[in-house]
């Protein structure tokens, strides 16, 4: 049953920790097999927040954004199996959406089809657990936390917050429909901020924009959310107006700060408990914290590297039609505006999105009133008879068994894929083709339905050891007053993502009886639920450029979705249900697993795990001063494996501050931006360490800090896990 609100819903937010092993597991995102993660650039978090009519049997959705490379059928299938025997049928795939924020910086081998964990040398049971941790205790934080609430919606361009990447490929798109907007990517800004009524504290709030993940390269190999995992950490930083101890200050003997600096050395390697770590965090999450979580939308060929994408070798744009240099696609790279500094555009690309965040939140005054409903079902993709909308006689097509063409394996400017190919490619050279055909030659009839793609792995026809690629997919579509959620499992191109956001307003307003006006806002949340890779419009999948390559069901893949959505978007408006479609298969018995250990760590003979191995070396000055950041403190620890334990809510790096009267006190942790904990084997190859780096903030209280390294191990690999610690040396930060 669903009712109307005057404003006021049940609302709850929560957060929680789904950093994966920090050692040795192969990125999601990339298909770069090297880049295997080695330490923590600052954590991933699953933020959640759940809406529900104000009496409290009435009808709910919860929204899940991840900090992840994109959803996973699999994490879905699990996630909903442990919250049903919390809450029985109060959760459901219907309403229930999980996003991603397509950061290509989390560990991988988390998604159940074959050609999507390849890199990652199968499945990886610690980081799958970890996500599904981490969505299962934030919804149950979202869920304990509900009250009576009220939501306000805003709604603001962000400026030079992305740039298309394949912008041949958008000029292939009718005149007349690009020429209704002003730009070749959508900057447009949609939050929700959600207030406590009672207290009118605001807990939390969401937004949607389009911006790929890739800020941070295809070398990098610390855990990152990436700019939305940044601007989220700022964004929440914010709210909670920083803490006393990383405020200015000026201190009034400079000589004595220096001298009791130097006095306190490095404490050596201590054991200590299981969950001391947890006791270091600058922020502990008891359930309080405001939550803000940066949404993917259509973010298919939107790249956060606005500079533009030119040739290593003489500094030249790229080939405009094929991303290439002279043909070799390996030396066409986009810059970031941080260039060469991918921290530094990691850094810029957030702030732009989260100074527009505070912005739209401060100035939200239009509350959401109106009703909660959700609509989803599951398709099987590989055969949907399509009927297209024009005068051609040959008006019904069909979709196809997944594909994908030579510009996949080209890969983008963000991250160039496999030398040889070029993206735009239409054939495939006969070396290419037999190594095609020893895994899977593709039948005449999917050849035929692909074309113009030429077919480089047909994923949708290869079943050994198990599916390479999804067949049956879900859509889904939550009402939230005048604002609509499109989750969709992949990545919609700019002119794709208009198109569809255009196609579901109509039909909602055409059959609403008006109940949907013009001031309908419809968003969509990208890499939803699972994940099918990317969807061009038609006129894009003719050039085959990556994303086209990447369009996994054909050419008619976007009218799929138009049609589908439309059917969903009817059955919302005129009240009508909707048959919940094939359900997508059970993968996880036969997950292949290739990852291993680690088996067991012990420190060199003399030596404590936290032990100093290099101490913090301070500038001839005598100390470090804020801002400066060619000159950051440093410190080496012997370590072990981090993925022993992931310290789950707990951190591996802390900066602590001395403060009189109450000791020391931790300022930074590793889910700091401007901390690095860095894991790596010594020069023997035999023994762990870790390095933790500090990039010290222009706003840090002056005084006296060390570092802090918490880690865990294990002699053998059934013996039993022990937690240890260590500090350097101190030192003195001044102006």
């Amino acid at each position: 049953m669903i009712r109307v609100s005057n404003g006021e819903y049940l609302i709850g937010v929560g957060s929680y920790d789904m950093t994966g092993p920090a050692a040795g597991v192969n990125m999601m995102g990339y298909a770069n097999i090297y880049q295997t993660t080695a330490g923590v650039h600052f954590r991933l978090r699953a933020r959640t927040f759940i809406v529900a009519d104000e009496d409290s049997q009435g009808p709910r959705f919860a929204f899940v954004n991840l900090d992840s490379g994109m959803a996973s059928q699999l994490v879905t299938i699990k996630l909903l199996e442990r919250i049903k025997s919390r809450y029985g049928n109060l959760y459901r795939e219907e309403n229930v959406a999980i996003s991603g924020i397509h950061t290509h910086s989390g560990p991988g081998g988390y998604l159940q089809y074959l050609v999507y964990s390849v890199t990652s040398l199968g499945f990886v049971q610690q980081s799958f657990d970890a996500i599904v941790n981490a969505i299962e205790q934030s919804l149950i934080q979202a869920h304990e936390n509900l009250k009576p609430g009220s939501i306000f919606i805003n709604q603001g361009d962000v400026e030079k917050g992305g740039i298309n990447r394949s912008p041949s490929a958008y000029l292939l798109n009718p005149e007349e429909e690009r020429g209704r907007y002003k730009s070749n990517v959508d900057s447009l800004m949609t939050l929700l901020k959600f207030v406590d009524s009672a207290s009118g504290k605001s807990l939390g709030s969401f937004n949607w924009f389009p911006t790929h993940g890739t800020s941070m390269t295809k070398n990098n190999r610390l855990i990152s959310g990436d700019n939305k995992g940044a601007a989220a950490r700022f964004f929440e930083d914010w709210f909670a107006d920083s803490t006393t101890n990383k405020s200015l200050s000026t201190t009034p003997n400079i000589g004595k700060i220096v001298e009791k600096a130097h006095r306190i050395k490095a404490t050596g390697g201590r054991l200590c408990g299981e969950t001391t770590s947890k006791g270091f965090k600058v922020r502990k999450n008891d359930g309080s914290l405001f939550v803000g979580a940066f949404c993917q939308s259509n973010v298919g060929d939107v790249t956060p590297n606005v500079l533009g994408a030119f040739c290593t070798d003489t500094g030249k744009p790229c080939d405009f039609n094929h991303s290439s240099c002279n043909g070799d696609n390996q030396i066409c790279l986009g810059r970031g505006p941080g260039y060469p500094d991918e921290i530094l555009s990691t850094k810029i690309i957030g702030e732009r999105q989260f100074q527009k965040a505070v912005d739209l939140f401060t100035s939200a005054t239009e509350q959401v009133s109106g009703k909660i409903d959700y609509r989803h079902v599951y398709l099987n993709f590989t055969n949907i008879e399509v009927e297209l909308d024009n005068s051609n006689n040959n008006n019904v097509v069909h979709t196809c068994p997944a594909a994908l063409g030579p510009g996949f394996a080209a890969g983008t400017t963000d991250g160039p894929g496999f030398a040889g190919f070029q993206q735009g490619d239409k054939e495939i050279s006969e070396k290419w083709r037999k190594e095609r055909d020893i895994l899977k030659k593709p039948s005449q009839y999917q050849v035929d339905c692909q074309h113009p793609k030429p077919i480089l792995l047909d994923t949708g026809e290869m079943f050994d050891p198990y599916a390479w690629a999804p067949a049956i997919i879900p859509i889904q579509m939550l009402r939230l007053g005048n604002l609509i959620i499109l989750a969709v499992p992949g990545e919609f191109t700019t002119m794709a993502g208009r198109r569809l956001r255009e196609a579901v307003k109509e039909t909602l307003i055409s059959y609403g009886r008006g109940e949907f006006e013009d001031d309908t806002r419809v968003v969509i949340a990208g890499l939803s639920n699972t994940y099918s890779q990317y969807i061009a419009t038609f006129e894009e999948y003719t050039q085959q450029r990556y994303e086209a390559s990447s369009t996994l069901y054909g050419p008619h893949t976007l009218s799929a979705y138009l049609q589908e959505f439309k059917k969903l978007a009817k059955a919302m408006a005129t009240g009508e249900t909707i048959s919940k479609g094939p359900s997508p298969p059970d993968l996880s018995t036969i997950q292949r697993r290739a990852q291993i250990g680690p088996f067991g760590d012990s420190p060199p003979s003399g030596v404590k795990f936290g032990d100093m191995k290099e101490d913090i070396k301070v500038p001839k000055r005598g100390f470090f001063k804020r801002g400066d950041h060619e000159n950051r403190p440093y410190a080496t620890f012997w370590s072990a494996n981090p993925s022993y334990d992931l310290l789950t809510e707990g951190t591996f790096a802390v900066v602590e501050t001395l403060i009189q009267g109450q000791g020391w006190i931790p300022a930074y942790d590793d889910d700091d931006f401007s901390l690095f904990f860095k894991y790596k084997l010594d020069e023997s190859g035999l023994y762990s360490l870790a390095n933790i780096e500090w990039d010290i903030p222009d706003d840090v209280m002056l005084g006296v800090y060390r570092l802090r390294h918490f880690g865990s191990s294990r002699k053998e690999k059934d013996s039993p896990i022990v937690y240890f610690t260590g500090a350097s040396s101190a030192f003195a930060v001044l102006s």
